[in-house]
């Protein structure tokens, strides 16, 4: 399922009576998280649907920043209404990283699973993985280019160095 906000444009025939009871003009715009039904199906496992070149504010933080539509699209459309609203009021939510960078070698995935990586949303409306010890595990610096996925039959994101800058 699809999550979508859902603007309250309108006031409802209530809201306009309170406000005029008490002769205001104040009616707050409002906005809520629904579900609603895929009219075409999920993007297909493509690996590495979200892929950015780290920023100096990624790289500083900790944090992988995704943008709005990334996260709207690739992560929330598998997670339940609970999961992303949850998110979506401020809260954290704790996640499961695997970095699957070195999977070819010796075909063992590094995963992360402790307090220190969750999702959480900035202020600007757009989120961050908070993953400080992969950043110090992988070196990762401005300009390396990392792939991400949230695999939705394990309930995890998938991580990958796809392309690491030489300094």
């Amino acid at each position: 399922m699809k999550k979508a906000f859902y603007h309250s444009f309108i006031p409802s025939k209530a809201d306009e009576h309170q406000d005029h009871n008490a002769n205001t003009n104040h009616y707050q715009i409002t906005r809520a998280l629904i579900e609603i039904r895929d009219i075409y199906p999920p993007p297909t496992q493509i690996p590495w649907q979200i892929k950015k070149l780290l920023t100096h504010q990624d790289v500083v933080a900790g944090k992988l920043i995704l943008s709005f539509s990334d996260m709207f699209e690739h992560v929330f459309r598998y997670w339940n209404i609970y999961m992303a609203n949850h998110v979506i009021l401020g809260h954290k939510v704790n996640v499961v990283l695997w970095d699957v960078t070195d999977q070819k070698i010796n075909n063992k995935p590094k995963r992360y699973r402790n307090e220190g990586f969750y999702v959480e949303m900035l202020p600007n409306d757009d989120y961050a993985l908070v993953c400080l010890e992969l950043f110090k595990d992988r070196r990762l610096s401005v300009d390396d280019e990392i792939g991400l996925c949230w695999d939705h039959r394990a309930s995890i994101f998938q991580f990958n160095l796809l392309c690491k800058t030489l300094i």
